[in-house]
């Protein structure tokens, strides 16, 4: 029997001796994600029983580790003090985030069970763009006046600590609240009670616009290696603060998106398990349906070469090879590019160094894989065809590894995310390019006309 298993029978007994006091105690010394875990898969009055006997701080910490249909689920089935409680509990961005999940009636009856300083906290977080950096931030952060002294901040700190997401950092801001620095808490204790907190500033600090696009925040997070990063209007007012465990959350979901990318599936808003065949099918079928136009060209360019194939042959054995070739090779190069790109080691004014970079490993690349294909050209076909295969080879992973450089570059140039050159599409047009330098070369040198 399993840890979870063993818990939940364990859960199940408390439940039917009546044992409320040792159930609630063993509830409260869980940690929330294993809460998270047991709720959805308990009978609907055993769910309401647990939630009822969680303290209420720690119910909203759990709520935030469900997924979002259990989420939904669970507060259908509170009462509507018990759902505000809830709500309220919530930091501002994960009841923004679920906010995001629901449909517009779903919304507004939520909305009306929070209080009115919650409501307008979560509608100001709603009205930016999606998936903007505002729509990730929390305004729950702790911010001092440079002409405090250090006991007036350190005193400030312990009373607004507690309802921050993160005192590891404490800002500096003006009567204004334009942010003047950003500095540890080490600072503080560290410093002379006396000194006032304008003594201990650098004024360095790193900030971010509530309207960039959130990848942006998982990069500079990574980039300068903090904790936290403060967001900022276009007046350098402080509006909120993004923290490492909300962009390890992002890191992962645009990962997730650049994988569905990759293989030619537009992306799914849920998760695998949560989503429904319809949507599965619904996100597939577009790309197929794109793939499949673009192989019928090549299948075009087989007909167009109808006389060529039927003169020789033995043409026809390394079609299969050539443009399977061709499509990995272009695939790899994409794949190195979409992810440099997105991670920032490659600036878009590097596109002809990088390309520079590509060609001279496809040549080293062409040329290995030209003579290993000319001697099995050579061997099922003779000396000329061995000639043809190499050739077409070379030029073919020197093609396309330029399409797959230049490609992740011009979409990112036009604004279009370059995970789009998916390795199906560029193994698609690898195939057409392929199929035509192929047939092109074998005409020129077995000197065949249509």
């Amino acid at each position: 029997m399993t840890d979870s298993e063993t818990l939940n029978t364990k859960i199940r007994e408390l439940i039917e001796k009546r044992e409320w006091a040792e159930l609630r105690v063993l509830l409260t010394g869980l940690p929330a994600p294993d809460i998270a875990a047991i709720l959805p898969a308990a009978e609907k009055h055993e769910r309401m029983l647990l939630i009822r006997l969680l303290p209420k701080h720690f119910a909203a910490e759990f709520f935030s580790y469900l997924e979002s249909k259990d989420k939904d689920m669970l507060l259908r089935e509170l009462t509507d003090d018990e759902a505000r409680n809830v709500l309220a509990g919530l930091s501002p961005d994960d009841r923004t985030e679920f906010f995001e999940e629901l449909p517009g009636q779903a919304i507004q009856r939520l909305l009306n069970l929070l209080s009115p300083e919650d409501r307008r906290e979560t509608l100001q977080l709603l009205g930016y763009p999606e998936e903007s950096v505002g729509r990730l931030m929390t305004p729950d952060y702790v911010a001092v006046r440079p002409g405090w002294s250090i006991r007036q901040a350190l005193e400030h700190i312990r009373i607004k600590g507690k309802d921050s997401e993160t005192i590891n950092v404490v800002y500096v801001t003006d009567d204004s609240w334009v942010l003047l620095d950003a500095l540890s808490l080490r600072k503080f204790i560290l410093a002379n009670p006396d000194d006032l907190v304008s003594g201990i500033m650098d004024y360095t600090f790193v900030g971010i616009s509530a309207f960039e696009d959130r990848e942006e925040a998982v990069r500079m997070i990574q980039r300068y290696d903090i904790v936290a990063l403060p967001v900022v209007d276009s007046d350098g007012v402080m509006l909120g603060i993004v923290t490492v465990d909300d962009v390890m959350d992002v890191a992962q979901e645009e990962a997730t998106e650049d994988f569905h990318k990759v293989a030619a599936v537009a992306p799914l808003k849920t998760t695998y398990s949560e989503s429904s065949i319809w949507v599965l099918y619904r996100k597939r079928i577009v790309w197929l349906l794109v793939l499949l136009g673009v192989n019928l060209i090549a299948s075009g360019v087989i007909a167009a070469y109808e006389e060529v194939l039927i003169s020789t042959i033995a043409l026809a054995f390394f079609i299969p090879l050539l443009i399977a070739t061709g499509g990995n090779a272009g695939a790899q190069s994409a794949t190195l590019m979409v992810r440099a790109i997105a991670t920032g080691d490659i600036k878009l004014s590097q596109w002809f160094w990088a390309l520079g970079r590509e060609m001279t490993v496809a040549g080293f690349l062409g040329v290995t894989m030209g003579v290993a294909s000319s001697i099995l050209g050579i061997f099922r076909g003779g000396p000329e065809i061995g000639l043809v295969v190499g050739l077409a080879m070379v030029l073919l992973v020197l093609v396309s590894n330029f399409i797959g450089v230049v490609l992740p570059f011009l979409l990112t140039k036009v604004g279009l995310d370059p995970a789009v050159v998916s390795n199906p599409l560029i193994t698609s047009v690898a195939d057409v390019v392929g199929l035509i330098i192929y047939f092109a070369i074998a005409m020129r040198l077995l000197g065949t006309a249509l």
